[in-house]
């Protein structure tokens, strides 16, 4: 741990770039989804959700497996064992014929990427800690969402000039270049003082610590509620865009913009993270994000979509708050668990994933004609969120006191 914390440009891009081979795998294939539906014989549009929201379940529990090895075994080796299933299933994915051989690929391709996903903020809480872990990881985000950003727009290219499996393909060696780098220039950030024997009971030992800190568990739940409900946006957006509001060559760009929202919002999260602490930042983006969402659902109420302008303007709104708490929230939940980073960063991802993919699945399944169900999604989960964090606020004062 750095008495005297510094910043290091080569650490934050290649943190970020780890965690940019899950959002490349993801948001690069939304264009394509009507295309592997069609050339896998899928009947039903809305089935072509689980293509994105599947990933995530092997993410969630992948990182229950790479998170406590890694803290046993060491976080680069970990990086490399995943990487390496990461490969395997991408062949599946695009050597089957079969939609269901295609989400065990995709739920495998999850389990993979969870590795770099969980080592890449384990390795930063081994090397930060306190507002300058969120400061790191805010930055870290904002390099991460440059991703999402131009990912739909590769994804269409690659599809106007290839088909759908040339984006698995590029995946892979955008992937393995960033693999390549990583071992060449990344120092192992765990000490070999602090590394927990191997046992299979460590999972076991790993939770009931993570449980002994009730604020962690609470900031997990919340990452868990945001988490879903813009998981929910993710796989519908195509469908949203492309069909309810017939937007199909604009969508790579729609999507950008929402992206830049969250990215602009965690480089503004970065410069006052200091200043006016983790915790203060997140309860008042809770906020706005509950209050945005609540607003549209009261203009809107009836179902009838408004203009895309206005639609794009409450996402603009919406994914802005986003922007403030996801580094933070992992952040706030990481800062006691210093001495378990890596099973840490492990069921803090796997809870809040794994809570997230039933939310996206079942509110999914109502966004088919109106965006009304999205922001009913963004409602209940806002006000729940904005709840835990009136109940820690609380806390924190009586503590204070």
């Amino acid at each position: 741990m750095q008495k005297k914390p510094t910043f290091k440009i080569e650490f934050v891009v290649l943190m970020a770039s780890l965690m940019s081979i899950v959002a490349l795998s993801i948001d690069a294939l939304l264009p394509a989804l009507p295309q592997i539906g069609e050339a896998l014989s899928v009947t039903d549009p809305s089935d072509n959700q689980l293509l994105i929201t599947m990933i995530f379940l092997g993410l969630g529990f992948g990182q229950l497996i790479f998170g406590p090895l890694s803290d046993s075994f060491g976080r680069k080796p970990m990086v490399y064992f995943g990487f390496a299933i990461f490969v395997i299933a991408s062949i599946v994915c695009v050597t089957t014929n079969n939609f269901e051989v295609m989400i065990i690929g995709r739920i495998f391709q999850g389990i993979g990427l969870s590795s770099p996903r969980t080592i890449a903020i384990a390795m930063t809480r081994d090397t930060y800690s306190g507002d300058f872990m969120a400061k790191i990881l805010s930055i870290i985000v904002m390099f991460f969402i440059l991703v999402p950003i131009v990912a739909p727009t590769l994804g269409q290219l690659l599809l106007d000039f290839f088909d759908w499996k040339a984006i698995f393909n590029a995946n892979l060696i955008i992937g393995l270049l960033i693999v390549i780098w990583f071992w060449k220039r990344q120092p192992e950030t765990l000490d070999e003082t602090n590394k927990i024997k191997f046992s299979p009971s460590i999972f076991i030992t790993g939770t009931r610590e993570f449980l002994k800190y009730k604020e962690a568990i609470a900031y997990t739940l919340v990452s868990g509620f945001i988490t879903g409900s813009f998981m929910v946006y993710l796989s519908t957006s195509q469908q949203i865009f492309q069909e309810q509001y017939q937007l199909g060559e604009l969508f790579p760009y729609i999507f950008a913009s929402t992206a830049f929202s969250v990215g602009f919002a965690t480089f503004a999260n970065s410069r006052f993270v200091i200043r006016f602490g983790s915790f203060n930042i997140a309860y008042y983006a809770t906020i706005a994000y509950a209050a945005i969402s609540l607003l549209y659902v009261v203009l809107f109420y009836s179902g009838n979509n408004p203009s895309v302008y206005v639609l794009i303007t409450f996402f603009l709104l919406q994914f802005f708050a986003v922007g403030f708490l996801f580094g933070n929230l992992r952040a706030l939940a990481m800062e006691p668990l210093g001495h378990i980073a890596g099973i840490g960063a492990a069921i803090n991802g796997f809870v809040s994933t794994v809570m997230a993919v039933p939310i996206a699945n079942y509110i999914g399944s109502f966004v088919k004609t109106s965006v009304l169900p999205l922001f009913i999604g963004f409602s209940i989960f806002g006000v729940l969120s904005l709840v835990l964090f009136l109940i820690l606020k609380r806390r924190r004062s009586l503590i204070k006191a």
